[in-house]
C-alpha cells in the first residue's frame, strides 16, 4: 500500500474487509412520502362554500374566478387559494357604542371610551351625542377584497364623515327631535354614493340612528325643553279636538238655515205664482161673465169675513134677553164635526 493513501489500510469498496457497508436501494422508502404527498394534495384541493358565502379563487396570487356555494376543487399545494366572503349575510358597523353577546348571557351595550365617534357638532354650534348603526352587504366579493385596501376601515371613515356633515348642516333641536328619519335616509344615500365612487362592491342596506342625546351638562335644560314642547303639542291637540267638535256643528246649523231660507223662498215664489195664476183665471172668467163672477167673488168674501166677525147682539128697549142677530161663529161651530180628545188640557 502506498504511503500517500492514508485510508488504504482499510481496503477498498467491494473488498470484504472494507468496514463501510451501503444498504441496497428499495422503492418502499418512497411509499410513505408519496402517500403523505397525495393526502396533502387531496385536502388542499377540496373546499366547501356555505350557502351565504362566495369564494374567490386566486392562482399564484392573481384572481381567476369565483365560485358559488357547494363543494369545489382547486389546484393543490398552494397553487390555488380560496378567499371565502359572506356575500349574503347582513353585516353591521356600530358607531358610538358596541354590543357584545356571549353564550348564556344577555347582550351588553357599552359606550365607554367612544366619545370620539359619537360627539358631533351641529349647525348651531351645539355638541350632541349621535349613535348609529350601518347595515351593509357585500355585493361584489372581488371588489370587496382587492379594489380597496381596507374596505371595513374605509366604510367606517366614510360613515363618520357623512354623518358629521349632515348633522353639521342642521340645527341641534331638529336633530334631537323630528329630523332623525330624514337624517338616516340622507346618510344612507350619501354613503352609498361615495362607496360606489370607490367601486368597493358594498351595498348599504340601512342607516339607523340608535340614540341622539345632548351632553350631560345640558341634559336638564334639554329635558325642560322637551316637557315644554310636549305641553305645546298637547294644547295644540286639544285645540284641534275642540275645533273638530265645534266646526261640524256650526256648519250643520249654517246649512240648516240656508236650507230653510231656500225652502221659504221657494214657497213664497210658488205661492206668488199660484196666486198670479188664480188671478189670471178669475180675470178670464170675469171677462166672460162679469155679473156672475162679481157675485161669486162677493159671496166668497162674505163667507171668509163673517166667521171672523164674532157675535152681534141687538138689545131692544123693554126686552129682557138680547136678541142674537148674527151668530155666525156659533153656527159654524155647531156645524163642525165633534172630535174626542183623551188627556191633555181642554
Amino acid at each position: 500500500m502506498s504511503s500517500q493513501d492514508p485510508f488504504s489500510r482499510f481496503g477498498r469498496p467491494g473488498d470484504p474487509n472494507f468496514p463501510i457497508r451501503l444498504p441496497p436501494f428499495s422503492w418502499r422508502w418512497l411509499a410513505l412520502p408519496l402517500a403523505l404527498l397525495v393526502v396533502v394534495g387531496l385536502f388542499s384541493s377540496v373546499y366547501t362554500v356555505q350557502p351565504e358565502q362566495r369564494a374567490v379563487i386566486k392562482r399564484f396570487g392573481a384572481v381567476v374566478y369565483q365560485t358559488d356555494p357547494g363543494l369545489h376543487f382547486k389546484l393543490p399545494f398552494g397553487i390555488d387559494s380560496a378567499e371565502i366572503v359572506p356575500t349574503e349575510r347582513v353585516l353591521k358597523v356600530e358607531f358610538g357604542f358596541r354590543t357584545t353577546a356571549q353564550v348564556g348571557t344577555s347582550t351588553r351595550y357599552e359606550t365607554a371610551g367612544l366619545d370620539a365617534e359619537s360627539l358631533t357638532l351641529t349647525g348651531d354650534l351645539n355638541i350632541i351625542r349621535v349613535e348609529w348603526v350601518v347595515q351593509y352587504r357585500i355585493a361584489d366579493p372581488i371588489k370587496w377584497l382587492y379594489q380597496v385596501r381596507a374596505p371595513e376601515h374605509t366604510l367606517r371613515d366614510v360613515s363618520e364623515a357623512v354623518m358629521r356633515q349632515i348633522v353639521g348642516n342642521r340645527l341641534g333641536s331638529e336633530v334631537l327631535t323630528v329630523g332623525r328619519v330624514e337624517i338616516a335616509a340622507q346618510a344612507r344615500r350619501d354613503m352609498q354614493a361615495i362607496m360606489n365612487g370607490y367601486d368597493s362592491g358594498v351595498s348599504i342596506i340601512t342607516v339607523e340612528l340608535q340614540d341622539v342625546l345632548p351632553t350631560a351638562r345640558v341634559q336638564p335644560a334639554f329635558n325642560e325643553v322637551n316637557i315644554a314642547r310636549q305641553e305645546r303639542e298637547r294644547m295644540i291637540n286639544e285645540a284641534e279636538k275642540r275645533k273638530n267638535q265645534v266646526l261640524p256643528k256650526v256648519r250643520g246649523q249654517a246649512n240648516q238655515l240656508v236650507s230653510e231660507a231656500e225652502g221659504y223662498a221657494a214657497e213664497r215664489v210658488n205661492r206668488s205664482r199660484g196666486e198670479s195664476a188664480r188671478f189670471g183665471a178669475i180675470l178670464s172668467e170675469y171677462r166672460q161673465a162679469p155679473e156672475v163672477t162679481r157675485r161669486r167673488l162677493y159671496l166668497e168674501m162674505i163667507g171668509d169675513v163673517l166667521p171672523r166677525a164674532g157675535q152681534v147682539l141687538v138689545v131692544q128697549r123693554g126686552q129682557q134677553d138680547p136678541l142674537p142677530l148674527l151668530d155666525v161663529a156659533r153656527g159654524a161651530a155647531a156645524r163642525a164635526p165633534k172630535t174626542t180628545t183623551t188627556g191633555g188640557a181642554k
